[in-house]
């Protein structure tokens, strides 16, 4: 079955019909939280003004000679749209569908003069989730089953945000906080920093997973430091502390503080990346994004890379979308699955999902939608061209 066509595409949101009424806004409108740009004053640390947020999800639509189609997502806008049409589209047109190994090879070569670890990186995300999607379709099967089907039962999920109370009341038992410091504030930002862990150790108890993502915003000097102070809280992890090209900076970090374990893999696109930071032994804990990363191709790459060196891979916000589901069922290293709790609290999360058809975790535990495919829930026309605007 060949590939009829590639396009960067956008759906339309669904608007819940009768919302519950939240009990207060999110910790997302109002946490302050620390981001590599924002270390300058006039940039906010509030999330929903911070800088370089205004670029929308770009979606792909695969559609093979039959007129079967699938759907990926990725991200970062018009620039990532534009790749896929001009870069990856005309490549792959016309190749057998199903070859995706011989797929992902081709978008990787065309996107070398490019820079493989940025927007061609989030590009072939997205297009590579299509051709799953696609598959599975064609195939009457969902992802999970392509990848050699599940490992568990079910997926265990940690809450990432600031609303505890909220995370708990909905069966979270294992908890990410932000982080509200950088590294120029010394020991005002290390005590701001041990204070809001202090709390958050108080609210989830002694007896249950807790970590930590600074995001970036640490240098190695202030990531020692603090991590001497915050010893005595038992964190479960400490995540990407440095920009991600400061892979000699982590492998210090974790060979300096062994109580700990160093996650990081957001900003690292691509297999060669994450080799990287293994050879370098410079994490204990892998997390690729999807849908900036290059799909769940390379995130299956990612995940034997690290499988072969004893390191686990819990992709970046797998929880909260169909694509990380699907990972997870068939990851044999990737223990637990991150769910991004950004909603206002006392809002039930089904009437926060993104993407139609995504199953929500129940009690902290998810499972993949078994419909073929990704189990995605758009219909036709809710699909827009990218460039024109108009139903296809």
């Amino acid at each position: 079955m060949k590939i009829k066509s590639i396009e960067a595409v956008r759906v339309k949101k669904r608007l819940q019909k009768n919302p519950i009424r939240a009990r207060r806004p999110s910790w997302n409108k109002s946490s302050k939280r620390a981001m590599p740009v924002n270390i300058y004053p006039e940039f906010s640390r509030l999330p929903g003004d911070m800088p370089g947020g205004g670029l929308e999800n770009v979606w792909v639509k695969a559609t093979a000679e039959d007129g079967t189609w699938g759907l990926g997502q990725c991200a970062f806008g018009e620039p990532t749209a534009a790749f896929v049409n001009t870069v990856i589209a005309p490549i792959l047109v016309g190749k057998n569908c199903f070859a995706i190994e011989h797929l992902n090879d081709l978008m990787s070569r065309v996107s070398q003069r490019f820079g493989i670890s940025g927007t061609a990186s989030t590009a072939m995300a997205g297009v590579d989730l299509a051709l799953w999607d696609l598959k599975g379709k064609i195939y009457g099967l969902p992802v999970y089953s392509l990848l050699g089907g599940p490992v568990r039962e079910s997926i265990t999920c940690y809450a990432t945000g600031d609303d505890i109370d909220w995370a708990k009341e909905l069966g979270f038992t294992k908890f990410k906080i932000t982080n509200p410091a950088h590294y120029r504030e010394s020991d005002a930002g290390i005590r701001e920093v041990v204070d809001h862990v202090a709390k958050a150790r108080e609210d989830v108890g002694y007896n249950r997973d807790l970590m930590i993502n600074p995001v970036m915003s640490f240098n190695v000097e202030f990531a020692l430091r603090l991590l001497e102070e915050l010893r005595p809280y038992n964190l479960r992890w400490f995540e990407e502390p440095l920009v991600p090209t400061d892979t000699n900076g982590l492998a210090q970090i974790r060979q300096a503080a062994p109580w700990v374990a160093i996650a990081t893999g957001e900003d690292h696109h691509g297999r060669h990346a994450f080799l990287d930071l293994v050879e370098k032994r410079a994490a204990d804990i892998l997390q690729p994004d999807i849908c900036w990363g290059g799909g769940i191709t390379e995130t299956m790459k990612v995940h034997a890379i690290g499988e072969a060196a004893g390191i686990a891979t819990i992709p970046h916000g797998g929880a909260n979308t169909p694509f990380g589901q699907h990972f997870a069922m068939a990851a044999t290293e990737s223990p637990i699955a991150e769910y991004w709790l950004g909603s206002d609290p006392g809002v039930p999360l089904v009437e926060t999902v993104q993407i139609p058809g995504t199953p929500i975790p129940v009690n902290g535990k998810v499972r993949p939608s078994d419909e073929p495919g990704f189990g995605i829930q758009f219909e036709l026309d809710d699909i827009t061209n990218w460039e024109e605007g108009t139903n296809k």
